[in-house]
């Protein structure tokens, strides 16, 4: 018998323990065994958690970075595209690592816990150095920081839900949390936009708020002692360098819903990073008066998240179907990038931003349980699976900022909105499509 890297069993310490052939294997990780549902306060534990984690990673992201760089670099909307792309590209690393490491920790305090901490520190370090930044060097050095601290806490706390979640609950949980992450930025924005007179508080009231829930998180919500798990063999520098790959064959539908999500997050990435830009662009007005706007457009979007989000989630566990919804959520999206494409006034921009929202919310809340229901070996290496699916949207981070500007520079403009826009329409399109028609295993 081979053993793999993240195989591990829990035994009495001292004991050995081989497998009993005559055992019947368990079935697949797209074919789960339902379990005991979590706690009505867990489930709120991990929405404040997310809400926090999510505030804290997306308005620098969405408003603080833009702001801090114009006052750096004014008129340099291309350096955004590269400092996120630093960003992402850091996380792309260390994401899969934390992940990996996780799942073979040993303490008192579980497996998780510990790295939600470490992340959270990481992250509110970054605050002093984006705001007092003296140059673009320093504010990129910031920034990956934030990413990558807030980045590993929210992705603990998605390990835990991938621990814990029963089938039957992961629709409506990752609806709650995916209509979370909408909201989370909409009012983080709104609490900021006050404040962007002094840039120190614009970074650190996002920041404070995560540290408030993602510590209740940390705190309260329970996971069991490891300090007696033992593994199979010794994690070394091979074994976690191959822990970030994987055999599509092995796994396929995994694999498929990896590449459709990939493309899908590509074609959302590309406009995520400059809709500041683009506002100030089409309405003609300073870039750090966008923020008003941005909190009004953010703020009708709430209802059209909630719909997709809850609505999306709960039809899918009640269903007992994902990807239907998530198809229709991809074809809602692109629908929203066109009529922005388009757009030139503010009723426009609404209106193409309420219908991204329904179909970013409706993918992604559904997306998410199919990302748990097609989950590989759960029991032992869901840590290193869950950042292999972040590389997903991790990738697509990475190269998104890089790509943007060069098709912002098609024309005499330099500020070509309406490809940017259009590009990504048909890339969701296109994700969409393939987790409808590849993904087998799940209706």
């Amino acid at each position: 018998m081979t053993a793999r890297a993240g195989d591990h069993e829990r035994l009495p310490a001292g004991n050995v323990s081989l497998p009993d052939p005559s055992v019947t294997p368990a079935p697949p990780a797209h074919e789960p065994v339902e379990g005991a549902p979590v706690p009505r306060w867990q489930i709120v534990l991990l929405v404040a958690a997310t809400f926090g984690g999510g505030m804290a990673m997306i308005v620098p992201m969405a408003y603080s970075l833009a702001v801090r760089l114009d006052q750096l670099a004014p008129g340099r909307t291309d350096v955004l595209g590269y400092i996120l792309g630093v960003g992402a590209a850091a996380t792309l690393v260390l994401a899969p690592m934390t992940g990996i490491l996780s799942d073979r920790t040993r303490t008192r305090w579980g497996r998780r816990r510990p790295f939600t901490v470490i992340g959270m520190v990481v992250g509110v370090a970054a605050v002093p150095v984006m705001s007092f930044a003296p140059d673009l060097l320093w504010l990129g050095i910031g920034w990956v920081l934030c990413t990558v601290g807030w980045g590993t806490a929210a992705g603990s706390v998605g390990n835990w839900q991938a621990d814990r979640l029963p089938p039957g609950q992961r629709g409506s949980v990752s609806g709650l949390t995916g209509v979370t992450m909408q909201i989370a930025p909409v009012i983080g924005i709104i609490m900021v936009g006050p404040l962007r007179g002094d840039i120190l508080l614009v970074f650190a009231v996002p920041a404070a708020v995560a540290v408030v829930l993602v510590g209740l998180f940390v705190l309260l919500a329970p996971e069991p002692d490891t300090r007696d798990v033992r593994f199979d063999s010794p994690l070394t520098v091979g074994a976690l360098l191959r822990s970030y790959l994987f055999r599509p064959r092995d796994v396929p539908d995994f694999a498929w819903n990896w590449l459709g999500r990939f493309v899908f997050f590509l074609g959302l990435s590309l406009t995520t990073s400059f809709t500041v830009f683009f506002i100030a662009q089409r309405l003609a007005m300073p870039v750090a008066d966008v923020a008003g706007v941005q909190a009004l457009t953010s703020a009708l979007s709430i209802g059209t998240a909630m719909l997709g989000s809850l609505g999306g989630g709960w039809i899918s566990d009640r269903w007992r179907r994902r990807k239907p919804i998530i198809l229709a959520g991809a074809a809602l999206f692109a629908g929203g990038a066109v009529v922005s494409a388009f757009a030139h006034d503010l009723v426009m921009i609404i209106v193409g931003v309420l219908i991204g929202s329904l179909g970013i919310a409706s993918f992604s809340a559904v997306g998410q349980a199919l990302v748990l229901d097609v989950l590989p070996e759960r029991e032992t290496q869901a840590g290193r699976y869950m950042a292999i699916t972040m590389f997903a949207q991790k990738i697509p981070g990475v190269l998104a900022p890089v790509t943007a500007p060069l098709l912002l520079m098609v024309g005499d403009s330099g500020q070509n909105f309406t490809l940017l826009y259009l590009t990504s329409a048909v890339l969701a399109l296109i994700g969409g499509s393939i987790i409808a028609s590849k993904v087998h295993g799940i209706r």
